[in-house]
């Protein structure tokens, strides 16, 4: 069976670094984007089977990217999970109306995390 292949969309190098050993520690492959303006092309790119998904991003917020994602019949049907530092209070409901799977404050939960990443991977 193939790795399933999960991208990272994120701005925070240290917090990526983390995430993505843990990623790989469970098996699966990494990609890695840094912005809004890469996010969109890399994932047209590399096709993902789901996206980590920061809100505060350069070039864009994690908004944009899920608006763009949206209208592309390539990208649209990928899960996508949000990992954000902004309140969830604000955010939370704004990001599962756009389309996010699931919502996560960092510093996430990496059992929490991970069971709902396989959750939208099944």
């Amino acid at each position: 069976m193939d790795n399933k292949k999960i991208m990272i969309i994120e701005d925070d190098k240290d917090f990526v670094r983390l995430l993505a050993m843990a990623l790989r520690a469970q098996g699966y492959d990494v990609a890695i984007a840094r912005d809004a303006i890469m996010a969109i092309s890399e994932a047209q790119k590399q096709k993902p089977d789901l996206i980590l998904l920061d809100l505060g991003l350069p070039a864009g917020d994690g908004f944009l990217v899920m608006e763009r994602m949206t209208k592309r019949p390539v990208l649209s049907g990928i899960p996508i999970i949000v990992v954000s530092a902004r309140d969830p209070a604000v955010n939370r409901e704004r990001a599962l109306k756009a389309g996010a799977r699931d919502y996560f404050q960092k510093p996430a939960d990496n059992d929490a995390l991970m069971a709902a990443i396989r959750q939208a991977l099944n």
